[in-house]
């Protein structure tokens, strides 16, 4: 039996990778454990740690990581934190398997652990890159380096691996994982998933829906409040019911979720902050319209053809369907974005919208993966960067 632990610290990737561990969680041939961290246990931030647990997922640990000093030091302290306090509790479980997903400092942590503890660790979601010069993206393809084996949504990540140095017998493409519970999911009507997330009596009826998910970033800091002001202000003026999810826990998160408490007070606008994810996913299908700059609108709004304005820099440079619009954070660009987005040609070109990164049947792909393929075989990383051929 394949003893697999996984490490998640924020709601966001663990919505991504929630498919994987349900599935682990019920095979008989693998023991599947979660190390929970970071924002997962603080209220300020949902405590998204509780939907793990309804999920029926067995946890090794609850780490507490989070340092909520909304400062630069801040993330760099969490990581610090999850370092010293699970260290240990790693090197005691020996798992057989690490596997973590996507760019943020714990993942860094994770991929340290395995290279340090002599564990094979799979890194899902690398091979990724925004023009953005945001951190995440060294933080990825630094975990990539000191990871064991890689699963990938794409070829293009792929062959940046192997841009890396990374052996192509360490890569897997095999579709996003994210993807799947568009598929699983089942339909709840528009009634019920507005309940389910406590939307306000505005929002029922006919009214377009549209949500917002803004996280801060460094270069635009001081900037983010008055881009979700700006795009709020906008969206009502046309229609729309703004139904908002909290931002991640990187600096800058303060001011926007005081913003966001403040605009939520609008009868127009809804504060759902973090919801079950049956929830969260016939939202996005109910939705006309998602604004913001989480990945969600690049990577999955394309499973249910939902159009996406992308506001300010990040993820900028990354693939996406031709759902996507990507706009300055002003109110002139936003409206500009609303115009191409209400457009006849780009209503035409959503009729034959295919989602670049998969069909939605990723997970099981995963889970044969992680059982069968010989991890410690590709442990020691002997090849040279020079002289891999991709």
């Amino acid at each position: 039996m394949k003893r697999i632990l996984g490490m998640t610290s924020i709601r966001s990737d663990y919505d991504l990778m929630s498919g994987v561990y349900r599935r682990l969680a019920r095979d008989p041939d693998v023991e599947f454990k979660l190390l929970v961290s970071g924002a997962h246990l603080s209220p300020t931030f949902g405590r998204s740690v509780d939907l793990i647990s309804q999920d029926g997922m067995e946890i090794l640990a609850e780490v507490e990581t989070l340092i909520s000093g909304d400062s630069k030091s801040s993330r760099l302290k969490t990581a610090t934190g999850l370092l010293t306090g699970a260290m240990e509790l790693v090197r005691g479980y020996q798992p057989d398997i690490l596997i973590y997903a996507g760019d943020r400092e714990d993942v860094l942590i994770g991929a340290t652990f395995g290279a340090f503890l002599d564990i094979p660790t799979v890194h899902f979601f690398g091979g990724d890159h925004a023009a953005d010069g945001h951190v995440d993206n060294p933080v990825r393809h630094a975990t990539s380096k000191l990871s064991t084996a890689h699963f990938v949504s794409i070829e293009e990540h792929a062959r940046r691996l192997a841009h890396l140095g990374e052996d192509p017998r360490r890569v897997f493409v095999i579709g996003s994982v994210a993807l799947d519970k568009f598929v699983a999911e089942p339909l709840l009507d528009r009634a019920a998933t507005l309940t389910g997330v406590g939307a306000k009596p505005h929002a029922m009826g006919d009214t377009p829906l549209a949500i917002l998910i803004f996280h801060p970033v460094d270069q635009e800091r001081a900037l983010a409040p008055d881009y979700v002001r700006g795009a709020v202000s906008i969206l009502v003026e046309r229609g729309y019911h703004v139904l908002i999810g909290t931002p991640n826990a990187d600096p800058g998160n303060a001011a926007l979720l005081a913003t966001i408490q403040g605009l939520a007070q609008a009868p127009e606008v809804t504060f759902y902050g973090n919801t079950a994810r049956a929830f969260f996913v016939n939202l996005m299908r109910h939705a006309t319209l998602m604004v913001g700059n989480s990945s969600a609108g690049l990577l999955e709004a394309a499973s249910v053809g939902l159009a996406v304005i992308n506001l300010g820099e990040r993820q900028r440079g990354r693939l996406c369907g031709g759902n996507v619009v990507f706009s300055e954070g002003d109110a002139a660009s936003v409206r500009a974005a609303l115009d191409r987005i209400a457009s006849e040609e780009f209503r035409i070109g959503m009729r034959t919208l295919i989602n670049p990164y998969g069909d939605g049947y990723s997970e099981a792909r995963a889970v044969d993966l992680l059982k069968q393929v010989d991890f410690d075989s590709l442990f020691k990383k002997t090849e040279d960067p020079l002289h891999v051929q991709s």
